[in-house]
């Protein structure tokens, strides 16, 4: 059975619930224990199927939990990831589009897809205008970006780690969309869906110090914007010569922010970008944190396609 259910505000969040807070273009889809979240934007398009997968459910065991883990890791059987995806895309109702993933690697490279590659290709985002694909990434505390052009019906996935959000991966992405598809950014829409929040995903100074070169705006998607030049206070309390001090404590960025603004900055509507307040640091109850759980991780996935015509 499958119950689709609104994300409301409520006074109280109930533990393994998702927090209202912004959610309320959200909605959760459970069937047979897979929970998958959706935006309604994309919901009222009958053309496409997407949706962003959280922890519970599957096959894998994970000290004792059975967890959806859809991303191949040693921990785990090959069979057993094989299992989850095919329940997972059971639970989307997406049984008759082929999968397509891609080898991520934290870079800016991007692959448009006219039919199914016999081996994924090595890449951080994939877009696609064919009927019948549907496009994954994998994340564990990166954002994942489903972006949908309704007038030329295209899609595409997009993974976003600090090196790709650096490097402009959503940017280009749309870019490319625009050469090969004619599309415009200002029809587009955008999910952003569960990641690691600005209240835990805490980098060193030298990336500060990356954004900060790259972009004006940089200061406003960090807890404070230090690079690591500025004057280290604790010189003085410990009485340590130049050289010997501990490096400058981390920055805390705000990834969802970053790619949200250069979502703004390439053309997309405000009312056309949705999103998600999970954070998968602090909701290891629903969702996998490569940060929380280091090597022993699973991977979420995020898809997006486009329904074959009726026969």
């Amino acid at each position: 059975m499958t119950r689709a259910q609104t994300l409301r505000p409520e006074r109280r969040v109930r533990k393994n619930s998702v927090p209202p807070a912004s959610q309320s273009h959200w909605t959760e889809r459970t069937s047979r224990g897979i929970r998958i979240l959706q935006v309604d934007a994309l919901n009222k398009l009958p053309w496409v199927v997407h949706g962003f997968s959280t922890r519970p459910g599957g096959v894998s065991d994970d000290h004792g939990e059975k967890v959806l883990k859809l991303g191949f890791t040693d921990w785990d059987t090959r069979e057993n990831v094989l299992e989850n995806r095919r329940r997972f895309q059971s639970a989307l109702g997406a049984n008759d589009l082929t999968l397509v993933t891609i080898k991520q690697f934290h870079s800016d490279v991007i692959h448009v897809f006219d039919t199914a590659p016999p081996e994924p290709c090595r890449g951080d985002a994939s877009a696609s205008r064919r009927p019948g694909l549907l496009l994954g990434v994998q994340t564990a505390d990166c954002v994942p970006i489903l972006l949908v052009d309704p007038q030329t019906r295209a899609v595409a996935a997009v993974h976003a780690g600090w090196c790709g959000t650096l490097q402009r991966i959503v940017t280009k992405t749309i870019g490319r969309m625009q050469m090969e598809f004619g599309t415009k950014p200002a029809d587009m829409l955008a999910a952003l869906g569960p990641s690691i929040g600005g209240c835990c995903y805490e980098v060193g100074t030298e990336v500060a110090s990356a954004f900060h070169a790259q972009f004006p705006s940089a200061s406003e998607w960090f807890d404070e914007l230090r690079t690591g030049d500025e004057p280290n206070p604790l010189q003085w309390l410990n009485m340590k010569p130049p050289g010997h001090q501990p490096p400058p404590r981390g920055v805390l960025l705000d990834l969802r922010k970053a790619n949200r603004a250069l979502l703004l900055k390439a053309g997309l509507r405000e009312k056309n970008i949705f999103t998600s307040d999970l954070c998968t640091s602090c909701r290891r109850d629903l969702l996998f944190s490569y940060r929380k759980e280091g090597a022993l991780s699973g991977r979420l996935m995020s898809v997006i396609g486009i329904r074959p015509s009726p026969a």
